[in-house]
């Protein structure tokens, strides 16, 4: 008979390991289903608005929420879950190589990916010359020149950690204002070495073996000019994957899982937190308190399952 866990969490982002770090708090047998560690958030090279942190870079920070995890107790397996499905009473997560994970329970934290621009070259230079992630391929791009696409938080902390290694950045955005925080927009306006290309888009990414240029087009008059770069970094956000469970809870317009104030989902006994969960903030702090949320909800739930109360308000004077 394989091993039914008391809680499965899909996804091993910050609102993933901070669930299974209250879960086994709580002494719930909890698993970790993830393809990595941290996500999104452990690409994020400087982190200034994690409370207790004056800056940290996001991978230190979510390997030590998974250190935390696993010394509490949480088990971790690194692969992909491809399908969840309920059988009988309990909850099956099947990963991408046939291997199969019941549990009495599940939270669903797996992460976002990036947004396409959908321009034509965009998927042949994928990998050469065109990324997702600064963190990543930024040291690759030393003294070139280079071009990040976007207009937020993470556009603009592309353009300024690139400012540090390239030799120029084109910091290209559809609207003439920025959507990021005030204090990355002021940064951003003080290198010498980033211009902005504002109210543009770009049309076409070009190239031989490796990126060469980019066709931009000013949406005010209609002109279309080319620039000579390196790489192309596209930071315009990211979508919701979200077809293993598409058939198992409800989703909002935007793919995100719908859930309520205590993260339930529509199906009793999942519950989900952080990026693949409805809402409009999408900020690291805010998916670790709602993986906080969501392993109390399920630990809740499992006492009501097996008839005792469950979870008291700490609050309260009942």
């Amino acid at each position: 008979m394989p091993e039914i866990y008391d809680l499965i969490i899909v996804g091993g982002g910050p609102a993933g390991l901070t669930a299974g770090i209250y879960a086994s708090r709580r002494k719930l047998k909890n698993l970790v289903i993830t393809k990595d560690i941290g996500g999104q958030a452990a690409t994020v090279p400087k982190i200034e608005n994690y409370p207790g942190f004056m800056e940290i870079d996001g991978f230190n920070l979510t390997e030590t929420m998974k250190k935390q995890a696993e010394a509490f107790g949480t088990e971790f397996i690194f692969q992909e879950v491809k399908k969840i499905s309920q059988e009988k009473h309990l909850f099956k997560a099947e990963t991408i190589t046939g291997e199969q994970y019941l549990a009495q329970s599940l939270i669903l934290s797996f992460g976002v990916t990036p947004r396409n621009l959908d321009v034509p070259g965009e998927v042949e230079f994928t990998n050469k010359g065109v990324t997702y992630c600064a963190n990543c391929d930024a040291p690759l791009y030393k003294d070139k020149i280079v071009a990040v696409v976007g207009g937020g938080n993470s556009a603009l902390d592309a353009a300024e950690y690139l400012s540090k290694i390239a030799q120029k950045v084109y910091l290209i955005h559809r609207r003439s204002e920025f959507r990021g925080d005030e204090v990355l927009v002021d940064k951003i306006k003080n290198k010498a070495n980033i211009e902005l290309v504002l109210n543009s888009t770009v049309q076409e990414i070009k190239g031989d073996k490796f990126v060469q240029s980019i066709n931009i087009e000013n949406l005010k008059t209609k002109e279309i000019s080319n620039l000579e770069v390196d790489g192309v970094f596209i930071e315009i956000g990211h979508v919701v994957s979200a077809d293993p469970v598409r058939q198992t809870v409800d989703l909002d317009k935007q793919n995100q899982i719908v859930i309520d104030d205590y993260c339930h989902t529509s199906q009793p006994g999942i519950f989900a937190a952080g990026d693949v969960a409805s809402g409009e903030y999408k900020q690291i702090i805010i998916a670790a308190g709602e993986g906080a949320k969501a392993a109390l909800s399920a630990y809740k739930y499992l006492q009501h399952k097996k008839g005792e109360k469950g979870e008291v308000l700490d609050w309260s004077l009942n």
